[in-house]
């Protein structure tokens, strides 16, 4: 396999449900035959399918996973394997006008979804013993039940390219009835050492099944670590994500889609204080094995084929001091604890942190005083509850208090610009949006604003509209 000729490019679940985009905008675009070739797709499950396998990630409904989990619903999870065959054949019925393709994508779905089906039933009844616990083999039920989704439009890909000409090879990493269980870049090396990538078009699934168990870490953002290995195992020349939308100067639904800009160029560390929010171009995990091998990556628009994108380096720094980037979390909580006897006493953060930590709730961000340390979490209120009273038992004479807050910040991977900070509170001010803590390193790199949560998308039309419309045809303030 040759070194830093190919790229490996990964397409999102709402982009993988228009295939014609997917083929026009990314297979061909303006190549000729003889270009297709030296690219590696790795592929997301259509929209709404790992939210039927596993459960609504916006509004918590239990999909087949979250249903077989719970062990009121008997046989519940049955029927919603039976509506997800419905549901996975349909989509089969729009994207293949051959009926002899079709038979042959829900031939291909039914058996694994069917193979799962009598594995859970054999699971279940096995636990009806008392010697095996359900709950020691959730894990590996999620991770089976999510690579149904990823099999799925990989599978279906591949047949609809193989049939319009395109040598496509359906890779599956899913482990479905693998004989051994290998660690992920043993398992990579494994699928692509026969690959020829200058003749062959790799579509691979994103859920890679491995002994690290990719869910355990990043839940279902696995396939952005298997898009990120494969990029460094194969030595790829570029990574390349493409999205439904640009990686912009705002969110446009917010903001309004001809205020917005594409960001151009930024680099890794921008990418980590996006994700720190919650608007993750890519996990920050993920990211570092591309960084720490200088593979670039880019992120484009599938239908803005023509336009390059985003590029994220290591070492990029814009070339004058600007904001590139306004962003935000709303549904965050302010967990505060104050104890007079802090003062003068080390480690009262360490016991913050072990709290949070065995509740696995991750914090956003912090400030702390002589008496007050107070932490931003991104968690559920049923989470919050429980920490704060496992914060009372660890500081009995102090006082714990919670609020509900939004985040808004200012990003940028140069921001030394004289006077930022005041023209940002004033901007706020001008609103009448009071700012309820504020947080800004020495490194320049972001400024966060706690602010009321009603008041999250008037702060970041706000700031959008002061920091980065006025300047460079609506890039970024920049100092003079």
């Amino acid at each position: 396999m040759s070194s830093q000729q190919h790229t490996v490019e990964k397409i999102g679940g709402t982009s993988m449900s228009n295939f014609e985009a997917i083929r026009d905008n990314i297979v061909w675009g303006e190549r000729d035959k003889s270009e297709l070739y030296n690219r590696i797709f790795v592929v997301s499950a259509y929209a709404g399918v790992t939210d039927e396998l596993l459960e609504h990630k916006k509004t918590g409904e239990p999909g087949v996973y979250a249903l077989f989990a719970d062990a009121e619903s008997d046989w519940a999870w049955g029927d919603d394997l039976t509506k997800l065959v419905k549901f996975l054949t349909e989509l089969n019925a729009e994207l293949f006008e051959d009926q002899m393709l079709c038979q042959q994508a829900d031939q291909f779905i039914m058996d694994r979804v069917e193979g799962v089906r009598g594995c859970l039933i054999d699971l279940q009844r096995l636990c009806s013993y008392g010697q095996f616990q359900l709950e020691e083999h959730l894990l590996t039920v999620r991770e089976m039940l999510a690579g149904i989704g990823e099999a799925h439009s990989a599978f279906n890909t591949s047949l609809k390219l193989q049939h319009e000409g395109v040598n496509a090879r359906f890779v599956d990493l899913t482990g479905w009835r693998d004989q051994e269980l290998l660690p992920l870049d043993e398992k990579l090396k494994q699928a692509f050492s026969s690959i020829d990538l200058t003749r062959e078009l790799p579509i691979v699934t994103g859920y890679a099944q491995c002994k690290e168990g990719l869910m355990r870490t990043f839940d279902r953002g696995y396939s952005e670590m298997t898009f990120s290995r494969i990029a460094v195992i194969t030595e790829a020349r570029e990574a390349v994500i493409h999205k439904e939308y640009h990686l912009s100067s705002a969110d446009p639904r917010i903001v309004g889609e001809d205020k917005v800009v594409p960001i151009g160029r930024t680099n890794y560390d921008v990418a980590d204080q996006l994700a720190n929010l919650g608007m993750e171009a890519i996990h920050p995990r993920a990211a570092k094995g591309l960084r720490q091998n200088d593979i670039p990556l880019r992120v484009k628009n599938t239908f803005e084929p023509e336009h390059t994108g985003t590029l994220i380096t290591r070492d990029y720094i814009s070339e004058k001091p600007q904001v590139e980037i306004i962003a935000g979390h709303k549904g965050v909580f302010a967990i505060e604890v104050f104890d007079q006897d802090m003062q003068g006493e080390p480690g009262c953060d360490r016991r913050i942190l072990d709290v949070l930590t065995r509740f696995k709730v991750r914090f956003i961000t912090k400030d702390t005083n002589a008496n007050t340390i107070t932490h931003y979490v991104d968690s559920t209120l049923k989470h919050v509850k429980r920490v704060v009273k496992a914060l009372q038992e660890e500081f009995p004479n102090g006082e714990i208090s919670t609020r509900k807050v939004a985040l808004v910040s200012a990003i940028g991977s140069d921001m030394h610009v004289p006077g930022i900070l005041a023209k940002t509170v004033q901007a706020l001010a001008d609103e009448d949006i009071s700012v309820l803590a504020i947080h800004q390193c020495l490194r320049q790199v972001d400024m966060q604003f706690v602010i009321d949560e009603s008041h999250y998308s008037k702060a970041i039309v706000k700031l959008h509209q002061t920091l980065i419309e006025p300047y460079n045809h609506g890039y970024a303030i920049v100092a003079a």
